[in-house]
């Protein structure tokens, strides 16, 4: 199917926008102890990007949370399969995130760091769909207001499929995965 997939942000709109988040995170956490916490699998490749895009000395880890299993709607149960590994004693830690949506797979991790006693706790996310939030959670620092829609590519998937994509794109629900690469646009 030709149709399933339509570019919402592209590739080189990402990246600027990636340069200019780093630029701020930069000015912002000058002189501190900066740790990125990552959240996979979605936010990968904004993690990577994000963290060559800030010019100051960092630490990255991962955490692994999930809320919507193999459906395109969140379930509301949050379940942490990989925690932090890093000691956030005292720093200072940024939280990346790919989409946030309804609040609650980061109002929970936010709880779960806390318990480690960092300096602060601020989110970066690259999509942020504020009108589906149902929990108060608030985002610092955001790549893109993107309102409806299920959305793939940079490192954003539907039943592990599309991730690779180097733009965002609208699934069309009810779809199948199908190859397809960016030159087909």
């Amino acid at each position: 199917m030709a149709d399933d997939l339509r570019e919402v942000i592209s590739a080189e709109s990402i990246s600027a926008r990636v340069k200019k988040l780093g630029e701020e995170i930069t000015g912002d956490y000058e002189g501190k102890e900066l740790i990125l916490v990552g959240i996979l699998k979605g936010a990968f490749i904004f993690t990577a990007d994000l963290a060559r895009a800030i010019d100051l000395p960092l630490e990255i880890d991962f955490v692994r949370l999930s809320s919507y299993g193999s459906g395109t709607t969140s379930s509301g149960f949050v379940r942490i399969s990989k925690d932090i590994e890093i000691d956030i004693r005292g720093k200072d830690v940024l939280v990346v995130e790919d989409i946030v949506d309804t609040g609650h797979t980061l109002k929970y991790l936010q709880e779960v760091l806390s318990i480690h006693k960092p300096a602060s706790v601020k989110i970066c996310c690259l999509i942020d769909k504020k009108e589906r939030r149902e929990v108060d959670v608030e985002v610092d620092y955001v790549g893109f207001d993107v309102p409806k829609g299920f959305l793939v590519g940079y490192g954003l998937d539907y039943n592990e499929q599309y991730r690779h994509l180097d733009g965002i794109y609208h699934l069309t629900p009810g779809c199948e995965p199908r190859a397809f690469r960016p030159s087909e646009r």
